[in-house]
């Protein structure tokens, strides 16, 4: 082969994975551009599956876990708004019978109430839930009830009852409870589950580490059994959830990205279906999400960590100026 039949093959060569490597870029930057698009469509301007679906207005039943407070307490307001008769499960039963009459008074819609501490084992308090379903037609089942770390901490600095707790509430809890309901829904081939998750279960989250690994089982779980009950008529999703107003949050001023939990639950019931069993349904979590998805992981933990640090320094000096208050009283 001549010098110049060598360079020709090298130019040809040069000239095919240019070409390649353009083929790869643009069709990166379409794919990018896409989910941009999509992501747009889904947060700003598409709506969800009518609650119809599931039963609404036509004597189908909610069931809300830890409903007294909170996010839960406004699910069950909003559900029965759109026209369900509501169930509402929380440890005290006074806070139950009180909101079950302001949602009847409201919404002229029947309700049910069952007290229940979710972080016991008891056998016999899920058997009487098991006992109430059973006359029941639920359309919907929102698994809100959840318990995090009082602040963030090193995991074994921890009392090995708060594990516990956040395992069993977080966990167990919201198996039981889908385990008694799921039958009925798919003899009927219809229903609805949503499972508040949150970011901690997306990026592991160092100071929060089992309330992080709860909502991790959470997301996978959902998923894998969204995959099984679809097929049946029964819709699953995971609902990914940053911060939110509220007293496990400890956020008392709601912002654009830290929304009050009417807002939420808004955004939450106007998106069904649009994500398909993952969901991140309010505009401004969506948006961080969707950034998340091109930062390195190691950089998104050491983040964390960074950011657990410093809301456990502040939560510490708030407790000081506490107890000093106190003692000058």
């Amino acid at each position: 082969m001549g010098l110049c039949d060598i360079f020709k093959s090298v130019s040809d060569n040069h000239s095919c994975l240019a070409l390649t490597l353009s083929a790869v870029g643009a069709a990166v930057l379409v794919g990018f551009g896409l989910s941009f698009v999509q992501f747009v469509l889904q947060a700003f301007v598409l709506s969800g599956h009518s609650l119809k679906k599931y039963g609404a207005k036509n004597g189908a039943w909610a069931v809300v876990t830890g409903a007294t407070d909170g996010i839960g307490r406004e699910f069950a307001s909003q559900l029965a708004k759109a026209g369900f008769n509501v169930l509402i499960a929380s440890r005290t039963q006074e806070k139950l019978d009180t909101f079950a009459s302001e949602l009847q008074s409201k919404y002229s819609v029947s309700t049910k109430t069952y007290a229940i501490d979710f972080s016991r084992r008891d056998t016999e308090a899920y058997a009487g839930l098991a006992a109430i379903f059973e006359g029941l037609e639920v359309g919907v089942l929102v698994n809100n009830v959840g318990k995090s770390h009082d602040i963030p901490a090193d995991f074994h600095e921890i009392p090995l009852i708060d594990h516990e707790d956040i395992v069993e509430i977080n966990v167990n809890a919201t198996i039981k409870v889908t385990r008694l309901i799921v039958p009925g829904m798919i003899t009927r081939r219809r229903g609805l589950i949503l499972n508040l998750g949150s970011f901690a279960g997306a990026v592991p989250s160092p100071m929060l580490a089992t309330y992080s690994g709860s909502k991790a089982f959470l997301s996978t779980w959902s998923r894998a059994l969204a995959a099984e009950l679809a097929p049946r008529g029964v819709d699953v999703q995971l609902v990914n959830t940053y911060f939110v107003v509220s007293s496990m949050s400890k956020i008392r001023r709601a912002t654009a990205m830290i929304p009050l939990p009417s807002t939420y639950v808004r955004s939450v019931l106007s998106k069904i279906g649009l994500q398909g069993n993952y969901t991140t349904p309010y505009w401004a979590h969506g948006v961080l999400a969707y950034a998340m998805n091109f930062a390195p992981s190691a950089w998104l933990i050491k983040y964390t960590l960074n950011l657990h640090k410093d809301i456990r320094r502040r939560a510490l000096k708030k407790r000081e100026r506490e107890a000093a208050a106190a003692k000058k009283e």
